[in-house]
């Protein structure tokens, strides 16, 4: 089977194409970068207003937690993603 020019020239741009891809994603931009650390910490319920409560955090980020029904003081465990503003309570 013989090929043309302009098949060779696509495999060719094909190849360095994906060869391109793959340098960018390992070297230059890593895709474990979008995996955020989760972060497990004891903290307590400091508001709860309509069903979000608040809590501060060691990151000094304060994290709001969805349909929670927790009164303000209560101790909690929260896992929260690394330099986000959410968190989901684990146990009370």
């Amino acid at each position: 089977m013989e090929w043309n020019d302009s098949k060779k020239y696509s495999v060719i741009f094909g190849g360095g194409f994906i060869l391109a891809g793959i340098i960018i994603a390992t070297v230059i931009f890593p895709f474990w970068n979008l995996i955020r650390e989760d972060v497990f910490e004891e903290t307590e319920i400091f508001s709860n207003v309509d069903g979000t409560c608040y809590v501060n955090t060691s990151d000094q980020i304060p994290k709001t937690i969805k349909n929670c029904n927790i009164p303000e003081g209560t101790p909690v465990t929260i896992k929260y993603g690394e330099g986000l503003a959410w968190a989901t309570i684990i146990e009370t």
